[in-house]
Order: structure tokens, then C-alpha cells, then sequence
């Protein structure tokens, strides 16, 4: 059976171009003439595969551009390096802007029932070091590393396991590879196109230079001490990261490849020259040189930004942000352009009870949703849009958008209506009737019953939410206090249980298809602050964490199951509707507002950044799916 997804692989192929007679001097970019005159590199004929994509900028209603500049960015820690894998967005197959999954770094794939995939490569296609990128690679990192047990303990991702089991592997010829499942893994071609993709090939050339199949004991224990690992595979994975680029040295299909080594205040990526987009003309993308990530600290990136030190700024920067570039954008529009895009989070601000809390009292009463439907019945989601979000977003659930075709009314409005005499009376049934001489209730045990509610504090508009929200509950005799802490000590205290609530952003897919996981509905991470035991417990096999024992969190994890099974894009429409039936009616989070807007700011010499856009991590990739390769500069600015 050919399915959708075939038919569009398939039509990619059947228009590609003719082989790209590109030897023309004019479409080389001026930053590598030296090499050329070196003879240090090839022209561009014999740099690009023979049938490279051809992006159509001006179908896209934007204007083909000029190659040339370096633009500058600015990130709150050198981890955010990663970005520019996100911006990039260099994929086997990803979405377009109306996210439809298109053959990128392939040629052309096809799949048989999501249990067969076959994936076909440019012939000529290169690695940013000029080395050829070959179906050869793939067997590299399905033999040597997914199937080596040194490297890969744990058996490979779970995407490649759904029912348990991997793949098997075949390598057709030089330039196709397959892999085939028992059952269907509807799963396999989102993650290759998700923000942090599924890895399923890698430079051989350069890596087997650090596995131990390969290089002898003698020199693999010199690059070790080199590299400060006291293993060869730490070595590996240290050498062949690719979603956080810290090596330098490692050759990319990536528009921009790193060109500093951490640790620095500041990273330079430059063009790949072997990258395999061209425009209509023939150009190779990216038209920009250089992209500069600049490391500051994160409460300044905005007053940076305004201050003109950003040619492109979208992370660190907020809606309360807006008026002061706004202002910026008036007094010199010469120098800033400010846009706002809508957010396609579920929400933009969520409340995650913790219903794997280490206090029992508060465990047992997170878990009753009487008490999950108070909280969100109490809060007045209508003033909070009105004094944070100048009342610009939409009081929601946490869930889906109208922009995707799974929305429902229902959905969004579940249990959000501003009732505070039905959460007193849901909070009295529960057994909260009692108060102190304060008016707050008090638990069985004789607390009072305070939440804190804890936050990375990364936006002070969550401080402002969160500052409307205390009054609210205080008016069902609920006190609320806030606590602030760096990410990564907030995220190990959720899983310690230590925390009993979470501010977070709701659902990264906001605008999900039924092709698309509907795993952030259920426990499968142990970074869903609602339940990381239990999301723990999925992530590891059942070897960690603790097993779901709320019996709608059980039905979550059984519907997803059936969606990794499912035959038809029907069939997961279905099983999504009746997860976010669940998630929504169970209140598991407490969405606030969604369809917020994120400004975007970026130099006013800058072509091509679209006005209006889906602004999310997942599935847009922050502004990857707008491809940043086919923006450019109207000036240089080399010496940045």
C-alpha cells in the first residue's frame, strides 16, 4: 500500500532538477575564494551532489538573494550552541512551513505501511570536509555504534524499538538503505525531522578514528587523555555529537559548521561549502557567511537586542519584551525590524502538579482531579491575558491549537471557566474544609495547605502570572509562594520529587497532526514535571522510576501504544482525540493562555524573515522550518 507520505517522497523525486551545471563563477560565494585560488577546494559543480534541493525563494514570496555577512546572535550559556542545529534545520526529511514532511538531505524515500522505509541519497552528496556521504555511513552507525553494546548499552533509542525490537538494516547500494519493522512505527520519519532528531548515520571517515573497532589501543588511549575521557566511547560520543556541535572538527551536512572549540564566550559558524540547497538561480545556500553566537546573560539579551548588539534574536527575548524593541525598532528603523510571531506551544504558561511528589499527603491529594479541577476553576485566565498579554492570547486548556487539525473547542475549554465558588466547593468535597484563622485550608495532617509553586524564573513574565495566580487561590484559601532556581537544579528536584508544582511552558507541539507523537500526553520522559517517576518508568524500559498507578496516566500510556501500531493517519486522528479527551478532562496540567505572540528582532538589512509565522521548539524548530539559509543581508558586516 502506498501511503501519503510515499506519494510525497516520491513527488520530490520525480521534480528534481537537472543536474546542477553550477561551474558558473558568479554562483560562487566571494568567502571561499582563497580556498578556490588555493585549489584547496573544488568549484561548486563538483561541491554540490548532482541533483541538489532546489529551493524556490521566490515561490516562497521572498526575493533570491546575495551571498555575503555575519550575523549575530546572542545565547544565554555555551550549551545553546544548539541552536544553531534547530536553526539550521538540516534533516533526512523535514517539515516545510505548512508542515508537510519533504525528502531534504535525502533524495527521495518511501515507505510500505510505516514498517518498511527506504531511503535514497544524493549521488555526490558531501560531508562539510568534502569527504563523500554515503549509504556506508549509515552502516557505520547501525553496526558500530547502535548495535556495538560498549557504545550503545541500552540497545538503541526507543524510536527505533517501538514494539521492542530493532529494525533490520539492509544497504541496497552505495546510496540506499532500508529499514523494516514487524509492525508499524508510524514514529520513525517526525523523529528524524524533530528538533533534537533520532541519529541514525554519521561521518565513518572521521569517527573510526575514535572506536575502538578500528583504531589501535596505542593511539585511541592518546586521544583520550587528549580529549580528558577515561573511555574510548566517551570519547566517541564527545567527538561525534551533533545536536550540541561543540566539535569543531566534526564534518556536518548543517548550512553553518562550528568553528570554536568551548570553552568560549564566543562561537563562529561558518557556510558549508558542501551544503545541498541551492536557490532557483543556482546559488548555493546559505546566502549568509557567517553566523556569531555571542554568550551573555540572560536577563540582558533583551536590553542587547534593543541596543542593537542582535542581528537575529528570537530566543532570551519575550512578549514583555516587546514595547522596549518596539521602541527601538521607532527610534532607529534603520537598524532593527521587531515581529511577532505566534506561539505554537499548548499553552504558554502551565501549572505542573506533581503527582509523583515525595509528600504523601500532597501526592494523595495532586492526584484526586477534584483538587487539579479547583486550581484551574480558580484562576482567572481572562485577567491574566488582559494585564500580561495585553489581552492578545486565548484562555486555554493546555492543548492543542486551532491551527491543528485535532482542535476542539471542548478540549480548550475544559474546566478553564473563572468559577471560584466550584472550586471551593470541589476543595470542600475533597475534605479541605477546614481553615485556619487566616482563611487558608488546612490539610489532613493539620498544614495549611500552601503550594509553592517553582519556576527557572528564565522570563519575568512568569513572575507576573504567577503574582495573579496567588491571588486567585488565595480567594479558595489556597497561599501560594514562588521559588526560583537555575533549570537544572529545578529539573533535579522535580525528579526528586521535591517539588510540588511547576510554571513551565505547556505542550511543545501545539499544532500537532495525527502523523505526528502524541507522546507528551502521556509519562514518557522524566522531564514532564507532572510525573517524571513515571515518565522515568516508560523512558527505561520499567528498569527506573516508578510505574503509573492514576488509571487515566495508565489508559495515556496504553493509547500510545495503539498509535505506534496504528496502520492510517484515521486510526492515530482517533487515538489522539481520546488522549487529549484524557489529558484535558483530567486536568494533568493547568494551561493558562496560548496563542501568545513572540517577538522576533532582527537587523532591518535582513531579507527574507517572514512577518508571520508559527513561533514553537516543536514541530517548527524555532525558525527552522523558515529556513534561515535563504535569509540575507542587504550589507556586510564582516568584522563583527
Amino acid at each position: 500500500m502506498i501511503g501519503r507520505r510515499t506519494f510525497l517522497g516520491l513527488m520530490a523525486s520525480a521534480v528534481l532538477p537537472q543536474p546542477v551545471l553550477a561551474a558558473d563563477v558568479d554562483n560562487e560565494p566571494e568567502y571561499l575564494a582563497d580556498w578556490l585560488r588555493a585549489g584547496q577546494m573544488p568549484h561548486l559543480a563538483k561541491r554540490l551532489p548532482k541533483f541538489p534541493r532546489v529551493i524556490n525563494v521566490a515561490a516562497m514570496g521572498r526575493v533570491a538573494g546575495r551571498y555575503g555577512g555575519s550575523v549575530r546572535t546572542l545565547i544565554g550559556s555555551q550549551n545553546d550552541i544548539r541552536l544553531m542545529t534547530i536553526y539550521g534545520y538540516a534533516r533526512l526529511v523535514g517539515y516545510d512551513s505548512t508542515l508537510t514532511l519533504q525528502p531534504d538531505i535525502l533524495e527521495s524515500f518511501s515507505t510500505v505501511n510505516d514498517m518498511v522505509f527506504t531511503f535514497k541519497l544524493r549521488e555526490g552528496h558531501k560531508w562539510s570536509d568534502g569527504e563523500p556521504f554515503t549509504a556506508h555511513d549509515f552502516r557505520y552507525w547501525w553496526e558500530d555504534v547502535i548495535l556495538n553494546k560498549e557504545l550503545t548499552p541500552g540497545g538503541g533509542a526507543l524510536e527505533l524499538r517501538p514494539h521492542g525490537s530493532l529494525p533490520r538494516f539492509e544497504l541496497l547500494d552505495d546510496l540506499t538503505v532500508r529499514y523494516s519493522w514487524d509492525d508499524p512505527n508510524p514514529n520513525f520519519l517526525p523523529i528524524l525531522a524533530a528538533p533534537q532528531p533520532l541519529v541514525i548515520a554519521g561521518p565513518a571517515h572521521y569517527l573510526k578514528q575514535f572506536h575502538k573497532k578500528y583504531q589501535d589501543n596505542i593511539r585511541l588511549s592518546s586521544l583520550m587523555k587528549e580529549s580528558r575521557v577515561k573511555k574510548w566511547q566517551d570519547l566517541h560520543i564527545k567527538m561525534g555529537r551533533s545536536y550540541r556541535p561543540e566539535n569543531p572538527k566534526l564534518p556536518v551536512l548543517d548550512p553553518w559548521k562550528n568553528t570554536t572549540a568551548p570553552p568560549a564566550e564566543q562561537f563562529v559558524f561558518e557556510r558549508n561549502p558542501y551544503f545541498h540547497r541551492v536557490d532557483e538561480n543556482g546559488r548555493q545556500l546559505p546566502y549568509i557567511d557567517r553566523m556569531i553566537l555571542n554568550i551573555s546573560s540572560s536577563a540582558i539579551i533583551a536590553a542587547k537586542t534593543g541596543a542593537g548588539e542582535s542581528d537575529l534574536q528570537a530566543t532570551g527575548i519575550d512578549f514583555n519584551d516587546y514595547t522596549f524593541l518596539k521602541e527601538a525598532e521607532r527610534r532607529d528603523p534603520s537598524k532593527i525590524k521587531v515581529d511577532l510571531w505566534k506561539a505554537a506551544r499548548g499553552s504558554r504558561v502551565a501549572l505542573y502538579p506533581n503527582l509523583n511528589s515525595a509528600d504523601a499527603v500532597w501526592r494523595d491529594l495532586l492526584r484526586d482531579v477534584r483538587v487539579r479541577r479547583a486550581l484551574s476553576l480558580a484562576i482567572d485566565r481572562h485577567e491574566i491575558n488582559m494585564a500580561v498579554f495585553y489581552g492578545l492570547g486565548t484562555a486555554s486548556a493546555n492543548t492543542v491549537l486551532p491551527d491543528s487539525p485535532l482542535f476542539k473547542p471542548e478540549y480548550a475549554s475544559a474546566w478553564i471557566e473563572h468559577d471560584p465558588d466550584q472550586a471551593n466547593a470541589l476543595l470542600d468535597a475533597v475534605g479541605l474544609d477546614k481553615r485556619d484563622e487566616d482563611g487558608v485550608r488546612l490539610l489532613s495532617d493539620g498544614r495549611r495547605m500552601e503550594i509553592t509553586v517553582e519556576t527557572p524564573g528564565e522570563s519575568t513574565l512568569d513572575s507576573d502570572v504567577l503574582e495573579l495566580v496567588t491571588d486567585h487561590w488565595r480567594k479558595i484559601g489556597i497561599a501560594l509562594f514562588i521559588r526560583v532556581s537555575q533549570r537544572d537544579v529545578f529539573r533535579s528536584r522535580a525528579m526528586g520529587g521535591r517539588i510540588l508544582m511547576s510554571l513551565w511552558y505547556g505542550l511543545d507541539n501545539g499544532v500537532a497532526t495525527a502523523d505526528m507523537n502524541p507522546g507528551e500526553l502521556a509519562p514518557t520522559t522524566s522531564d514532564q514535571m507532572q510525573w517524571p517517576l513515571w515518565g522515568m518508568y516508560y523512558l527505561s524500559r520499567q528498569t527506573q522510576g516508578v510505574a503509573p498507578d492514576v488509571p487515566e496516566a495508565v489508559e495515556l500510556i496504553k493509547l500510545l501504544g495503539e498509535w505506534e501500531e496504528a496502520a492510517s493517519s484515521f486510526e492515530r486522528a482517533e487515538i489522539w482525540h481520546k488522549m487529549l479527551k484524557v489529558y484535558t478532562d483530567q486536568v494533568f496540567s493547568i494551561g493558562l493562555v496560548n496563542a501568545t505572540l513572540q517577538p522576533i528582532a532582527h537587523s532591518a538589512s535582513m531579507q527574507n524573515v517572514p512577518e508571520k509565522a508559527l513561533y514553537g521548539f516543536d514541530p517548527t524548530c524555532l525558525l527552522g522550518v523558515y529556513m534561515p539559509d535563504t535569509f540575507w543581508m542587504k550589507e556586510d558586516r564582516r568584522n563583527a
